[in-house]
C-alpha cells in the first residue's frame, strides 16, 4: 500500500470559485479517488490562500477586519467545493497558528543555510492610496521585447509567461486609484535561490516529478542563465506573517502559501493522532502537487528550493495543466462565460461537469476548452444514452427476480471489462482521464451491444423465458456495475446509487473483477437526467456581469472589440514597417487558398552547428505527422525556449533541399531580420493540425 500525500493549489480567499478553478479541483479529486479505491493510504490537503495586500483593501472596502474576510470567503469555498462532491481530507488556512509555526521553522533554515541578504529595492507606490502596490495591483505594457502585450498583471505576462517585476512594465497604472504609480525604494529581504541552481538542474531535469514540456520550459526560460534573487518581504502596510526576526516587514504571500499545505497537513494529523513528519519527512510518503500553468515558476524553483533546504520531502510529482477556454475564447465576466460555481450549481448537476472534465483531461499541458454543445453531447449521448441506459433497461426486470445464482455464459464479455480495468487504472494513475473515459466507452459498447441483442424487454413478455431474462439482466447488471466501479473517481454519486441498486457498495477497483450474483436488486431510481440545453443558456445568461456603460480604468477583460479599438487609437501605430516593405501586389483567394497554413507544435529544436542562422525544428501537425523545418532565427531564438510553442507552419510547401538538410516547410515569422524576427504563435486553445484560415 502507497502513502500519498495530494495537494491542490491554495484558492485566494479574495473572490469566489469558478468553472475555471474547477478544472484543477475536479482533476485533483478524481486522482484522489482513484487511489483509495486502489486500496492506497491517500489523503488529500487544501487551504485558503489568505495573505496579502489585496486581502488588506477588500476587508477595508468591506468594512470588515481581515480575519472576518477570510472567514467568510473559506466558507463559501468549503460549500462550493462540497457541492460538486471534492472531498478535502481536511481544509485549512494559511492564516492559522501551524502555518505560523512552519514559516518560522523554514525560514531558520534558509537563514542557516545564508540564502538570505537584504538590499533597497525600487518598487512602485500608490501616492494617492498611500502605499506600495503588490504585483496584482498594477497593470501595464509586458517589458518581454517579442510581447508587448498591453493590460498585463505586475508578476507574469499571461500571453508569453515572461516573469518580471513590476517596475519593468511599460506605462504602469494602479488597480487601486487608477493613477500612474511612481517608483520609491524600500529595503526588502532577498533569498539567493541561485545557491540552488545545481540542484535545481537535477531536480526539474532528472526523474519524472515534472512533464517533459514543462521541464524544458524551466531549462529554456529560467535554468540556462543564473536564477533572480527572489523577494519575500513586504513593508507595512500588509495582511500576513509578520517576520520574526526583522520587525515591521512580512512574508510575502508566496513564501507562506505552499507552506500551507504542510500546515493543512499539520492540522489533519493533530485531528487524527498522525505523526506529521510520516508526511512530510519520510521516505515512504509520495507528495503530489495538482496546480495550474500559470504558477509553475513558483512551485517548480522556489517551493522545492526551500523544501531541499529544510529537513522536509521534496514533491514525487508535480501535476501541471493548462487553462480553461469556453467556446474557444478566454472567459469574460461580460460574456457569461465566467461561471461560479454557485451559479452553475442552481442550474446543472454537478456531475455534468465532472464527466465532461473528465473526458478531456489529458496529462498534458495543454489549455483546455469547455465546449458548450459537446458538454450538452457528451453527457447525452455518453452517459445517459449510453451507460445509464445499460442500467435502466435490465434493473426494471431483475428488482422481480434478483440476480442468478450463478454468472451466466456472456461469450467473456464480463472477463474482458474486468481486463479493460487494468488499461483504465493506468490511464487514471498517469492523469491521462480522457484516454480512461474512452476506454470505458468503449465497454460500455459492448455491453450495450449485448443488451441489444438479447432484448430483455421481449424475453419479458414471454413467461417461459424467465430464466433467461434473469441471466441476461444478470449480465447486463454486472456489466453496468463494472462501469460504475470505474467511473466512480469522476461520478461518486453514480457510484453509490449503484451501490443501493445492487444491495453492495462501491469500495475498491478490484471489485470490478468478480460478478455480483444471487443478490436482490432495488427499484431503479433515475440516476442521471438529460442536459437542457435551454438551462445551459440560463446559467449563461446569469453570470454576466453588467457593468456601468462606457466603463473606466482597469478591466479585468482586456480582449474584445471595444478594447482592442482603444488600444489601437493610443498605440499611435508608426509607418515604418510598411514604408520599408510596401505590400505585394494583390492575388485571389484561390491563389491564397494553395498555402496551407496549420497550427504546428515544437516538439524538438536544436542548433545546426555548421549554419550561422539556422536552427533544425521538428514539428508536430498532430497524430504521427512530424515534419523537419530549418528556420533561420537561430541567435533570436533558443532551441531550448521553442519546445512547447505552437507556431504557424506553411505545411505544403514542397521540401526544400538545403546545404544542411532537407526543410520540409517553413514556420511564419515578422521583421525585417536581422535580430529582429518575431515567430507567428497561435493563440490559447489552437492545436496542433488546425488549418489557419
Amino acid at each position: 500500500m502507497r502513502r500519498i500525500l495530494v495537494t491542490s493549489a491554495l484558492p485566494y480567499a479574495n473572490g469566489h470559485i469558478h468553472i475555471g478553478h474547477l478544472l484543477e479541483y475536479l482533476q485533483t479529486d478524481i486522482w484522489v479517488r482513484f487511489q483509495k479505491l486502489r486500496g492506497n493510504h491517500c489523503v488529500y490537503m487544501c487551504a485558503d490562500d489568505t495573505h496579502g495586500t489585496a486581502i488588506m483593501i477588500r476587508a477595508r472596502e468591506e468594512g470588515i477586519t481581515e480575519e472576518e474576510l477570510i472567514a467568510q470567503m473559506q466558507k463559501a469555498h468549503v460549500e462550493d467545493f462540497a457541492g460538486f462532491d471534492i472531498e478535502f481530507d481536511n481544509y485549512g488556512s494559511t492564516h492559522s497558528p501551524e502555518n505560523r509555526e512552519l514559516c518560522a521553522e523554514i525560514w531558520a533554515s534558509i537563514r542557516q543555510a545564508g540564502l538570505v541578504h537584504e538590499r533597497e529595492v525600487e518598487r512602485l507606490y500608490d501616492v494617492a492610496e498611500g502605499m506600495f502596490l503588490a504585483d496584482r495591483q498594477v497593470r501595464g505594457t509586458c517589458p518581454n521585447p517579442k510581447c508587448g502585450a498591453t493590460d498585463q498583471p505586475g508578476d507574469n505576462c499571461s500571453v508569453c509567461s515572461w516573469h518580471y517585476n513590476a517596475i519593468e512594465l511599460s506605462d504602469p497604472v494602479s488597480a487601486l486609484s487608477g493613477t500612474t504609480p511612481e517608483v520609491r525604494k524600500h529595503p526588502h529581504l532577498f533569498i539567493n535561490i541561485e545557491q540552488k541552481h545545481a540542484f535545481l538542474e537535477r531536480w526539474t531535469q532528472g526523474g519524472e516529478h515534472l512533464q517533459p514540456e514543462i521541464a524544458n520550459y524551466l531549462k529554456g526560460h529560467f535554468l540556462h542563465e543564473p536564477l533572480r534573487d527572489w523577494d519575500v518581504s513586504r513593508p507595512v502596510p500588509y495582511f500576513g506573517f509578520e517576520i520574526p526576526d526583522s520587525p515591521g516587514n512580512y512574508w510575502y504571500v508566496w513564501f507562506d502559501a505552499p507552506i500551507g499545505y504542510m500546515a493543512s497537513t499539520k492540522q489533519w494529523c493533530d485531528r487524527h493522532g498522525e505523526n506529521f513528519d510520516d508526511w512530510w519527512a519520510s521516505d515512504r510518503t509520495e507528495i503530489h502537487h495538482f496546480l495550474g500553468k500559470d504558477i509553475t515558476y513558483f512551485h517548480t524553483l522556489f517551493w522545492p528550493a526551500m523544501l531541499e533546504t529544510s529537513r522536509y520531502n521534496l514533491p514525487e510529482k508535480i501535476h501541471i495543466h493548462g487553462f480553461l477556454n469556453v467556446d474557444g475564447l478566454k472567459m469574460s465576466k461580460s460574456k457569461g462565460t465566467l461561471v461560479a460555481a454557485s451559479t452553475y450549481l442552481k442550474h446543472l448537476d454537478p456531475a455534468y461537469l465532472r464527466y465532461y472534465y473528465a473526458s478531456k483531461l489529458t496529462n498534458r499541458v495543454d489549455d483546455f476548452d469547455l465546449n458548450l454543445d459537446e458538454f450538452v453531447a457528451k453527457v447525452n449521448s455518453d452517459m445517459v444514452g449510453n451507460v445509464i441506459n445499460l442500467a435502466s433497461r435490465t434493473a426494471r426486470f431483475a428488482q422481480q427476480t434478483g440476480l442468478s445464482a450463478e454468472y451466466p455464459d456472456d461469450g467473456g464479455l464480463f472477463q474482458q471489462a474486468a481486463q479493460d480495468g487494468d488499461e483504465i487504472a493506468e490511464a487514471y494513475e498517469s492523469c491521462d482521464y480522457a484516454r480512461a473515459i474512452r476506454q470505458i466507452l468503449a465497454t460500455a459498447d459492448r455491453a450495450n451491444r449485448y443488451v441489444e441483442h438479447n432484448a430483455p424487454w421481449l424475453l419479458a413478455k414471454d413467461p417461459d423465458q424467465a430464466d433467461c431474462l434473469r441471466d441476461v439482466c444478470t449480465v447486463g447488471l454486472n456489466l453496468f456495475r463494472q462501469l460504475a466501479i470505474y467511473l466512480a473517481p469522476v461520478l461518486p454519486r453514480l457510484a453509490q446509487q449503484t451501490g443501493e441498486l445492487l444491495g453492495q457498495p462501491i469500495t475498491g477497483f478490484r471489485q470490478s473483477k468478480t460478478p455480483l450474483t444471487g443478490t436482490p436488486v432495488a427499484k431503479f431510481k433515475h440516476m442521471m437526467k438529460r442536459v437542457d440545453p435551454k438551462r445551459v443558456d440560463a446559467m449563461f445568461a446569469a453570470s454576466v456581469e453588467k457593468g456601468p456603460a462606457g466603463g473606466a480604468g482597469l478591466q479585468s477583460e482586456p480582449s474584445g472589440p471595444a478594447g482592442s479599438e482603444a488600444r489601437a487609437e493610443q498605440a499611435a501605430d508608426g509607418g515604418q514597417p510598411l514604408g520599408g516593405e510596401p505590400l505585394a501586389e494583390p492575388i485571389t483567394f484561390d491563389d491564397f487558398a494553395k498555402v496551407d497554413l496549420r497550427v504546428a507544435r515544437v516538439v524538438a529544436a536544436e542548433d545546426v552547428p555548421e549554419a550561422n542562422k539556422l536552427l533544425k525544428l521538428t514539428l508536430s501537425l498532430g497524430g504521427d505527422d512530424r515534419r523537419v523545418v530549418l528556420a533561420g532565427i537561430k541567435g533570436v531564438y533558443r532551441p531550448e525556449e521553442l519546445v512547447g510553442r505552437l507556431l504557424i507552419c506553411a505545411a505544403n510547401l514542397a521540401p526544400r533541399k538545403m546545404k544542411f538538410g532537407t526543410s520540409e516547410g517553413m514556420v511564419l515569422a515578422s521583421g525585417p531580420g536581422g535580430k529582429e524576427i518575431f515567430l507567428l504563435s497561435a493563440d490559447e486553445g489552437a492545436k496542433p493540425g488546425q488549418r489557419v484560415h
